[in-house]
């Protein structure tokens, strides 16, 4: 399985994940081109660029055919990959996941942007903090107050080098609003939402999972965009069980799981 984070997320951070998943498969980690201890990438360079740069590193790699699991802004990246590189992925998740940006999730993003420049890196996490964990349903996720400390701290402190790969790679998505769906993945495709997401809502997901050929979507409870960290265990299940071609009925942690699109026919 190819592992491509969103932002804030390093290769390192998919340790809990990948410790789950090892005991069924091979995992591949990336840093993308503008990510963790890759070098800056320039806004002016696209998710197509990004999508072909992780095919080149597989390509590296001898990796051949994989099974992609992607949060957040990756999820674009591993879209990317399977429309324009569709006999290197075998099935697909991304997790917190949206076609195009809403125009208030721009402003936000807009607004996060203002405090970087500024050096205010104490607002800077507040207001990023916000846009990706719904404060007023805090007490509602477990581990949820825990999550937001930690992540404060991290973003609080992120390096001189690290803030301008988040400026970057900021307008770089509202450069590149939105994905291309006019050739949509022939790859399995599952989309998974927090429930409390207010960010990648569960709506946006699931429109996400419409407009891919093959495809379902699942809620999961007391979660909202950071649902890999706080209901790390569940969602590795999720999507192992996904990957494996296994049922997805009747999980407790999931509020809903669907089929969205049946798949090609004739």
């Amino acid at each position: 399985m190819l592992i491509i984070g969103g932002a804030f997320q390093r290769k390192e951070s998919w340790g809990r994940c990948e410790e789950v998943f090892l005991g069924s498969m091979d995992v591949f980690t990336v840093d993308p081109p503008g990510w963790g201890a890759a070098d800056l990438l320039p806004e002016t360079y696209g998710v197509d660029f990004l999508a072909d740069a992780v095919c080149h590193m597989l390509d590296e790699w001898d990796a051949g055919q994989v099974n992609v699991l992607a949060g957040s802004y990756g999820s674009a990246i591993a879209y990317e990959i399977a429309r324009r590189h569709p006999d290197r992925v075998g099935r697909m998740v991304l997790v917190g996941t949206m076609i195009a940006i809403p125009d208030h999730a721009q402003a936000a993003m807009r607004r996060t942007l203002e405090h970087l420049a500024a050096g205010d890196m104490e607002t800077y996490a507040h207001v990023t903090l916000d846009l990706l964990m719904t404060p007023e349903r805090l007490a509602d996720i477990p581990n949820g107050a825990r999550i937001r400390r930690l992540l404060l701290r991290r973003i609080t402190n992120i390096s001189e080098a690290e803030a301008h790969q988040m400026r970057a790679n900021t307008l770089r998505l509202l450069t590149y609003q939105a994905l291309d769906t006019r050739q949509p993945p022939r790859a399995p495709v599952l989309t998974v939402a927090g429930e409390n997401d207010s960010f990648t809502t569960p709506e946006l997901c699931r429109q996400m999972a419409a407009a891919c050929a093959d495809s379902w979507h699942a809620e999961v409870r007391d979660a909202d965009h950071m649902v890999i960290l706080e209901r790390t265990a569940e969602v590795a299940d999720l999507i192992t069980r996904f990957l494996a071609g296994e049922p997805l009925d009747g999980l407790p942690y999931c509020r809903s799981v669907e089929r969205v699109s049946p798949g090609f026919t004739g």
